[in-house]
Order: C-alpha cells, then structure tokens, then sequence
C-alpha cells in the first residue's frame, strides 16, 4: 500500500443519533451536509491504495452522547480487513469500566490501539486518576492517539460550547503522561497549535512520544513542524486526514507540494505508522 492514514473518523453507527457536535465541525470544515457511508469511504481508501485506522470517540460522560460501540469498529474492520485498521475509544471518567472495556476491545475485539480526545471528554490525560488507563494500555502494548491543540468543535460558539482547550496542551500534560509511561506509544493527534512548539519538544524529547498531521489541510500546517517533519522528527511524523472533515486525497493532493525532503517522505506517509502498528 502507498500510504497508512493513523487518523479517520468511522461514519456514525446506523440507528444512533447524530453527536451534538456534528453540525458545528461541518460548518467550522465547510464540509455539504451529505450522508458519509462505510461503503463510500471503503471506496475513497482503495482508490487512493491507502490503509485507514478507524475509531470514534466515547464522551459520553461530558457530552451525553451515546459512544458508537467498539464491537462495530471491530465489525467494520473484520468486513473490509485490506482497508481498516481498528481503535477502539473508552471514556476515560468511566473508571473501572473502562480500564475493562479497553482490555475486552483489544484481546476479545482485536482492535490495535486507543482513541482518546481530552477536550470533548474533559480529562487531564496526567491527572493520577488516569493512571490504571494509561498502564493498562501500555500492559497491552497498544499505541494511545490522542487529540492534542486546539478544537474545532465549539468554535465560534459562546464559550466554545463549554470545551475547554486547556485539557489538550502537551506541556505539561503529554510530556508528564510520556515521562510516567515510558513504554506507552503516545501519538499527539493534529498540529497542536498554538502550541507547535511545545508540541516538537515534546516529540523530539520523548522517544514514545509521535504526532499526527490530520486536520490540517498540509498547506496549511505551521511552517516550524514541517520543517521539523522534513529533519528531526521524520521518523516521528505520521500521516493522518481526519476523514471525513479533511479527504485523504486532497491531504496527499497539498502534500506533495509541501518542501519536505524526499527521503522523508516515505516515512510520513506510511513507515512511521507501519512501525507503531507492528505492520509486515
């Protein structure tokens, strides 16, 4: 395959109702108001000769949504096994249960890391309280994608629709998680503006420690971590859309425009992720 996409958003499970957020981050990504399918996004990976790993997001606790459940990642994934690669998320205010739910999604579900956003679930991701997650996932072995940087949902909207930005700063938070978990992969999901730099630092401090370009349409990702992405860190750079809000096929469309050396390229695009999954 030419490229792995860590970062893409499974569509909403049939029957279940729309996440409050939805309406927001479609304006905020100007995206039309059409229905995003598993049949159509299984085309849009294969045409493009790309791996996706899936996952959706369990806030329930903040939000009250109700999460998409685990076992239908794992459903989609066992249905389409040459295109997806599944995580599964838990909400992590829910405790023991969800320490539990973590360990049944990997070893009964098969699903190959954890999906974590601080912002929409409202945690500290180095508050002690999260300890047993956090060693819980790296007893497993799994890698842990976490948002990092600023949110979209809420934006524009009085008080950011109660989400609050603070939650998903990587100093001190991802550089304390990363310090306490030595053998946890973390992966710091989109640039984390305005917090680039901490973000790198990070990154090139902690050697568990990776991050994601999704969100960012790739003309538009801060000039200091693509330079970072094209040195430094290009063993530490993924490649991530976060379908459906950015196609994957403009995301590699603006990233070959982008000045990154050659070499790094394959890396970015598909070695980085190959390493962190255990792919052959």
């Amino acid at each position: 395959m030419k490229a792995i996409d860590i970062h893409a958003h499974i569509p909403r499970m049939p029957g279940l109702s729309e996440y409050g957020i939805e309406p927001g981050l479609r304006q905020m990504f100007r995206m039309a108001d059409e229905s995003i399918s598993i049949e159509k996004m299984v085309e849009t990976y294969r045409a493009i000769d790309t791996k996706a790993v899936i996952f959706s997001v369990d806030a329930e606790t903040e939000t009250g949504d109700l999460p998409d459940p685990n076992d239908y990642v794992a459903q989609t994934v066992d249905s389409y096994p040459d295109v997806f690669i599944g995580f599964c998320s838990v909400d992590p205010r829910k405790g023991k249960a969800a320490v539990e739910e973590l360990e049944r999604s990997v070893l009964s579900l098969g699903l190959r890391g954890l999906k974590l956003h601080p912002i929409h679930q409202a945690f500290f991701p180095d508050d002690p309280a999260f300890i047993p997650l956090f060693a819980k996932a790296e007893e497993l072995g799994i890698p842990v994608l976490m948002h990092s940087g600023y949110a979209a949902a809420g934006a524009n909207a009085p008080g950011g629709g109660g989400f609050e930005l603070a939650y998903s700063r990587p100093i001190p938070h991802v550089d304390s998680l990363a310090a306490r978990h030595p053998n946890l992969t973390i992966i710091m999901a989109h640039p984390a503006w305005p917090w680039i730099q901490e973000q790198v630092a990070v990154a090139l401090h902690k050697s568990n420690v990776f991050i994601d370009l999704s969100g960012w349409a790739p003309r538009y990702i801060p000039k200091e971590l693509i330079s970072e992405a094209s040195g430094r860190l290009r063993k530490k750079i993924l490649f991530g859309s976060d379908y459906p809000y950015i196609s994957p096929v403009t995301w590699l469309e603006q990233f070959q425009e982008l000045d990154i050396r050659d070499e790094s390229r394959p890396l970015i695009l598909h070695d980085n992720a190959a390493r962190i999954l255990n792919l052959a």
